[in-house]
């Protein structure tokens, strides 16, 4: 008979404690520690008889070299360039993103293109069949050969999966409606997901296929459950975008196959989700010319170039402590870009409301945006606009240097492909200094050069910059 075993578990972060407690000692979060009954069976039933006694395993050594990992190509240029290049035999890929973002769309896109030469299966926790083949027909894929399923029970998934004749492509949407009986919890704890993800990826390992799991979102945005889920897994993908944009990005947060931040760019329509073969001509579709507050930003999104638009605008405030919007870039480092700007270039910011905003929903973690957005910010406090053909990037330091950043001949490449033919950089120094010679380069190495700039006679000195 099997035992029952009861442990308090925070739903935030895993954590096990030996007692209730409203307040997790190790995340700190209030009122997310349960109470969670677990079975010593395992899950076929079969009582496991001890851990017995081991068998020795085999060991290679690092030069064994074998053929390269084979790679199942999708058909979908972008979702092949975040896996690192098509999906690999018996690995398993997490996805998460808010509510209503895509995930289910994409994945059955994929699905149905991959139908055509390989065994799939999606198996939905979350919808009933006639829901999924709705979303097919609407998508225009309803005639791909996708064996379609609607189950929660776990036993009963792995039965079916594990099968001489069983698919090559499982699609589990999503992890957090799997349960497990031998659990006495309910679906969605910390306990279901990591021991639902544990049973899944060990078949997928076992049988070869390649494992699609879709995970819901915190409101801070990380997937929800045990942190471990992630570890567990090959690749981790987050698909990101803002409700009021048509963009979605998928980026790859971890990829044990491939490049980890690389992102592939799509755009929602109502035949499902297409992909943007160029996002920097996308995203800078919109561009009105010379406006004060904007400037252009040539980024690095793994190892794709991309160049987005940097809005500011600064504005007089009645309140004491005037307001400092962000959507798009850290808050943290604008309140840093803020305080350079004023200690070390003399700009006043403290008394008005500054609001910045990353245009088309992508959001930049790079610190090579630090010169862009200190530049947006001074164009819209003198009125002075960037000449519209101009590309900024560059780091800014707490001294008010303006520093190197990589891969910078990488963006000055893409910039000049889509016809922009000045740049304000960082001092460049060594091999670099001789390449992109096509445009004309504005070199600094303080913020207060680049702040003179917009003081020497406002639009005309701009001018005299981008030559």
């Amino acid at each position: 008979m099997a035992k029952s075993k009861a442990s308090y578990v925070c739903q935030a972060c895993g954590a096990v404690h030996p007692r209730w407690m409203g307040r997790c000692d190790a995340c700190g979060e209030w009122n997310s520690v349960i109470e969670e009954v677990s079975s010593s069976a395992p899950i076929g039933g079969k009582a496991s008889g001890g851990a017995g006694r081991g068998r020795p395993i085999e060991m290679s050594s690092l030069a064994d070299t074998g053929e390269p990992v084979p790679r199942r190509k999708t058909g979908i240029e972008e979702f092949d360039r975040v896996t690192g290049g098509g999906l690999v035999r018996g690995s398993a890929i997490l996805i998460g993103g808010d509510p209503g973002i895509g995930k289910s769309t994409l994945l059955l896109q994929v699905t149905a293109r991959l139908a055509k030469g390989t065994r799939c299966a999606y198996i939905t926790g979350e919808e009933a069949v006639d829901q999924v083949q709705m979303r097919a027909r609407r998508l225009g894929v309803e005639q791909a050969p996708v064996s379609v399923a609607a189950a929660t029970n776990l036993a009963d998934i792995l039965a079916t999966l594990d099968a001489p004749d069983g698919p090559d492509l499982v699609v589990i949407d999503s992890i957090q409606t799997m349960y497990i009986d031998a659990l006495d919890s309910a679906p969605g704890t910390v306990a279901q997901v990591r021991a639902s993800a544990q049973e899944l990826i060990r078949l997928a390992k076992k049988r070869g296929f390649v494992l699609l799991i879709v995970g819901h979102v915190t409101k801070e945005g990380a997937i929800a459950g045990p942190r471990v889920l992630e570890h567990m897994v090959d690749t981790v993908l987050y698909f990101e975008g803002e409700r009021g944009h048509q963009f979605r990005i998928l980026r790859a947060v971890k990829n044990r196959f491939g490049a980890t931040d690389e992102i592939g760019v799509f755009e929602m329509t109502d035949r499902g989700l297409s992909e943007v073969e160029n996002p920097s001509a996308l995203f800078l579709a919109d561009r009105q010319g010379e406006v004060a507050g904007s400037a252009v930003f040539a980024g690095m999104e793994g190892t794709r170039p991309v160049l987005v638009e940097v809005q500011a605008l600064v504005a007089s405030s009645p309140l004491a402590t005037p307001r400092r919007a962000v959507v798009g870039w850290d808050s943290g480092r604008l309140a840093m870009v803020l305080a350079v700007l004023e200690s070390r270039c003399g700009l006043s910011f403290s008394g008005g409301e500054v609001y910045l905003n990353v245009a088309g929903g992508l959001r930049i973690g790079e610190p090579a945006a630090d010169l862009a957005v200190a530049a947006a910010l001074t164009s819209s406090l003198t009125g002075v606009p960037l000449p519209a053909d101009m590309v900024v990037f560059g780091e800014i330091s707490l001294s008010g240097e303006v520093r190197s950043v990589g891969q910078t001949d990488t963006r000055l490449k893409e910039a000049t492909k889509l016809g922009f033919r000045s740049a304000l950089v960082p001092t460049r120094r060594g091999k670099s200094k001789k390449s992109a010679s096509s445009m004309n380069l504005r070199e600094i190495s303080e913020l207060r050069d680049m702040v003179q700039i917009f003081e020497q006679g406002g639009d005309h000195a701009m001018r005299a910059v981008s030559g």
